[in-house]
C-alpha cells in the first residue's frame, strides 16, 4: 500500500468518521469497535462510505492500463460451448449447455441421448439484468415436474418455483423464505422436501441485505398445485435454534432421511421415517400439526453419515466415524446393533464420494463386498460430476485438471469389463495445453508438516526470480481445492508470464478429517504459518520476488489473505481478498455466521476469544515499522472484493476493514461483477506486481 507500484502520487483517501466510544468488553479485555456504524447496510453514512469507494475504486481501476486486455482474452478464451453430463428422469435425459459467454448454463431435455435436445429452462431470460441466477433444481422421478430455486442478485434466500416439463408452463406454486435448501420429491410425484427459515419481520425486506441472524430452521413438505401456507411441517427443533436441516428421499422412495447440523463439522444426526407406515401418508400431517414420526438412527454429533444406497432395510453409508479418511459402512437401521466395514479406510487416500450404480459402486466396487471390480482410466485432476442412479446401465463422469477444459466419459457396466469411453469433450480454442505444464511440490511449514502446492507456468520457465506469481489458498471447513481448469489463469500464465499456485494448506480436506482439524479452533494459526511457508518457498525457489507475488482467496480464504498481510506484510506485493470474514469477534452475530463456530470457536468462550483476538483480521491491523520486521515495509497494495446482497459473509466485514485499513495506513480499495470482475482484479494485480502483457 502507500505508493501504488512507486508512482510518486499517493491516493487521496475519503475521510471516515470514527466512533470511538464504542467499545466492547470481552472477558474483561476492552476491544474498540470504532466503525460498528458500518455494520447498518441500510443507513445513509454507510451507503455513502460505499458510493465513496467506489469511485476511488474506479480512479485506480481506470490506470490499469492491461485491464482491456484481459477482458478481451478472457471473453476470447471462454468463448467455447461447455456441457454437463446427462441424467435421466422418467423416459427423458437432461444435461446443462453453455454456448460460451452465457453468464449461466442452459437445461435442456431430450427423449434420448441421441434424440433433439430442446430448452427446458433459461435462466439467462429470468431477468433483464442478469441478476436472477438458478441455484437449486430437483426433476421428479418420472420427469414430470421440475422444482427450481431462484436467488436475486447473489443472496443465499431462494424461491422455489415449479414447472411441468411436458408443456413448459411455469405453475402457481412459490415457495419464500427458503436458504440451504435440496428439493426432493417423494415418488409418486405430489410433493417434495424443502428446508425453510421463518419470514422476517420486517414487511419490504430487501432479501440479501439484511445482517439479521438465521435462526430456526425447518423442513416442509410441499404438495404440487398448494399455496405455500397449505405446506407440512414435517421437522423443527426450537430448543435448537441453530441446527439446520435436510431431508432427502431415498432413491427407492422407501424412506425419508433426515440429516441435522449444527455447524459447517462433517458430523451430524441421522433419523429416518417409513414412508408406508404413515396410515395417511404424509398429507394427513396436515390436519394433525404434529411432525412426522422420525426414528433417531444416530442421535448424536460424533461423526458424519451420508447416504449411498438402500436395499429395503440394508442401508451402505460414507462415514468418518473412527475414519477421518472416510468408508464405507453397512447396518440394518432396524437391527442397528451391527454396523459392517465394506470398504474400509485408505492408508493414505481419503474417499471423497461414493454413487451406486446397477449393484456397484464407482470407482468401480462391489455394493456388497467392497472388492475392487474396475479401476478407472483417468489422469490426475479432478472427478467434477457423477451422474448415475442404482437403475442406471450408464454412468457419466465429469472430469477435469489445470490443463483439461473438462472431459464427460460414459462408461457402460453391462459388459463384464466396463467401457470408458469420451461422450463429449470441451474444446478451448487457442489454447495449446502443450506450452504449459504443472508440478506439485511439497512445502515444509513451520512445524514441518509438508504442505502440497499445485505450480502451473509456461513450459521450461527460467527459475531467475523475475515471474509475477499468483498464490492461492482457502484452508477452512474441510473444503479440498483440487485441479480444476481456468481460463483466467491461462490467460496470466500465456500472455503476462504469470506462474500460479495453488496451496493445499491445512483447514482443507485434502487429506481427510485430522487434516482439516489441524487448521481449525485452536489450529487456525497453522493455516496462515502453512501460506506463509508456500509464499517463502516461491520466493526461495527462484519463481519470483517478494514484489511480484501476490496473494489471492475468497471467504475463509478472503480471511487467509487478510491475516497472511498483517502477520507478514514485507512477503507480498499484492493481495485481493474476496469477501473475507474479517471480524473474529462478531461473525457468529450475522446470517448464518453462527455455522461457522464450529470452524473458529466463538468470542463469547473466554478460551476461544483468546484464540481469535490473536489473527482477526480487523483487529491486527499494525503499521508495520512499527513491528518487529528486519526491513522498513509498508502493506502491500490490496483490493478488497464484496457484494451488497452478499448475506452469508456480509459486508460489514470489508467495510470495517477497510476503514481501519485507511485510517492505520492510509491505503486501500473496494471492487465491481464474472469477466468484467476478473479483469478488474488481475489488472490491478499486475499494475501493482509491474507485470506486462504480451500477445
Amino acid at each position: 500500500m502507500g505508493s501504488v507500484a512507486g508512482d510518486a502520487a499517493r491516493l487521496s483517501y475519503p475521510p471516515t468518521r470514527r466512533d470511538d466510544s464504542v467499545v466492547d468488553m470481552y472477558h474483561g479485555v476492552p476491544v474498540a469497535d470504532p466503525y460498528r456504524w458500518l455494520e447498518d447496510p441500510e443507513s445513509e453514512d454507510t451507503k455513502e462510505f460505499v458510493a465513496s469507494q467506489v469511485e476511488l475504486a474506479e480512479s485506480v481501476l481506470a490506470g490499469c492500463f492491461d485491464r482491456e486486455n484481459l477482458r478481451r482474452e478472457v471473453t476470447r478464451l471462454f468463448d467455447h460451448p461447455r456441457h454437463g453430463a446427462p441424467f435421466r428422469r422418467g423416459d427423458k435425459y437432461f444435461y446443462f449447455h453453455n454456448s460460451g459467454l452465457q453468464a449461466q448454463s442452459v437445461l435442456y431435455v431430450q427423449d434420448s441421448l441421441d434424440g433433439e435436445a430442446e430448452v427446458l429452462l433459461d435462466p439467462n431470460a429470468l431477468s433483464k439484468d442478469g441478476t436472477v441466477a438458478l441455484s437449486t433444481y430437483s426433476v421428479s422421478k418420472d420427469g414430470k415436474y421440475i422444482a427450481y430455486g431462484l436467488s436475486e442478485s447473489g443472496s443465499d434466500w431462494v424461491t422455489i418455483r415449479v414447472m411441468n416439463i411436458a408443456d413448459k408452463q411455469t405453475l402457481s406454486d412459490k415457495l419464500s423464505w427458503v436458504k440451504f435448501s435440496s428439493i426432493s420429491w417423494t415418488h409418486d410425484g405430489k410433493g417434495f422436501f424443502y428446508g425453510r427459515y421463518p419470514a422476517p419481520r420486517e414487511v419490504e425486506l430487501d432479501a440479501g441485505t439484511e445482517t439479521n441472524i438465521n435462526l430456526n430452521h425447518e423442513i416442509y413438505y410441499h404438495v404440487v398445485g398448494s399455496d405455500q401456507s397449505e405446506d407440512i411441517l414435517c421437522w423443527k427443533d426450537p430448543e435448537h435454534p441453530k441446527y439446520s436441516f435436510g431431508a432427502s428421499v431415498t432413491e427407492d422412495g422407501k424412506y425419508i432421511i433426515l440429516g441435522t447440523y449444527e455447524g459447517c463439522d462433517p458430523v451430524n444426526k441421522l433419523y429416518y421415517c417409513e414412508i408406508c407406515t404413515l396410515p395417511q401418508g404424509i398429507e394427513g400431517f396436515k390436519k394433525t400439526k404434529g411432525m412426522l414420526p422420525f426414528v433417531k438412527l444416530i442421535d448424536n454429533f460424533d461423526a458424519q453419515y451420508h447416504v449411498v444406497a438402500n436395499d429395503g432395510d440394508e442401508f451402505t453409508f460414507l462415514t468418518n466415524r473412527n475414519a477421518p479418511k472416510n468408508k464405507l459402512v453397512r447396518v440394518d437401521i432396524k437391527k442397528p446393533e451391527l454396523w459392517t466395514d465394506i470398504l474400509p479406510e485408505h492408508e493414505r487416500d481419503v474417499l471423497e464420494s461414493a454413487d451406486a450404480v446397477n449393484g456397484n459402486q464407482l470407482l468401480i466396487r462391489d455394493l456388497v463386498t467392497g472388492n475392487l471390480l474396475h479401476k478407472l482410466p483417468l489422469e490426475i485432476g479432478s472427478v467434477s460430476e457423477i451422474s448415475c442412479r442404482r437403475e442406471d446401465m450408464d454412468v457419466f463422469i465429469g472430469f477435469t485438471s489445470f490443463l483439461s477444459p473438462g472431459i464427460i466419459y460414459r462408461c457402460n457396466l453391462t459388459s463384464a469389463i466396463p467401457e470408458m469411453k469420451i461422450f463429449r469433450e470441451i474444446s478451448v480454442p487457442g489454447f495449446d495445453r502443450t506450452n504449459f505444464e504443472v508440478k506439485q511440490i511439497f512445502v515444509n511449514s513451520k512445524d514441518g508438516t509438508k504442505i502440497p502446492m499445485f505450480i502451473m507456468s509456461k513450459r521450461d520457465i527460467e527459475l531467475d526470480g523475475s515471474h509475477p506469481t499468483l498464490l492461492y489458498g482457502y484452508g477452512g471447513f474441510n473444503i479440498s481445492l483440487t485441479p480444476s481448469f481456468s481460463v483466467s489463469r491461462v490467460v496470466l500464465c500465456k500472455n503476462m508470464g504469470f506462474v500460479v499456485c495453488v496451496a493445499n494448506i491445512r483447514g482443507g480436506g485434502e487429506y481427510g478429517e485430522e487434516w482439516h482439524k489441524a487448521g481449525a479452533r485452536a489450529m487456525k494459526q497453522n493455516c496462515f504459518d502453512d501460506f506463509i511457508a508456500c509464499a517463502e518457498l516461491l520466493i526461495s525457489a527462484g519463481y519470483t520476488s517478494y514484489r511480484q507475488l501476490c496473494i489471492e482467496g475468497g471467504s475463509n480464504g478472503g480471511l487467509l489473505i487478510a491475516a497472511c498481510v498483517n502477520q507478514r506484510p514485507d512477503l507480498f506485493g499484492c493481495a485481493l481478498a474476496h469477501v473475507g470474514v474479517m471480524d473474529m469477534l462478531r461473525f457468529h452475530k450475522f446470517t448464518i455466521g453462527h455455522a461457522w463456530t464450529t470452524d473458529y470457536g466463538c468470542s463469547d468462550n473466554e478460551e476461544e476469544f483468546h484464540w481469535l483476538i490473536k489473527y482477526s483480521p480487523l483487529h491486527n491491523v499494525r503499521r508495520p515499522w512499527e513491528q518487529s520486521f528486519v526491513n522498513c515495509c509498508q502493506y502491500p497494495a490490496i483490493m478488497l472484493l464484496t457484494a451488497d446482497h452478499d448475506d452469508r459473509v456480509v459486508p460489514l466485514h470489508s467495510l470495517k476493514l477497510l476503514a481501519t485499513l485507511q485510517y492505520v495506513l492510509c491505503t486501500s480499495i473496494e471492487d465491481t461483477p464474472q469477466i468484467d470482475e476478473v479483469a478488474d482484479r488481475y489488472s490491478f494485480m499486475a499494475k501493482m506486481l509491474v507485470a506486462s502483457w504480451t500477445e
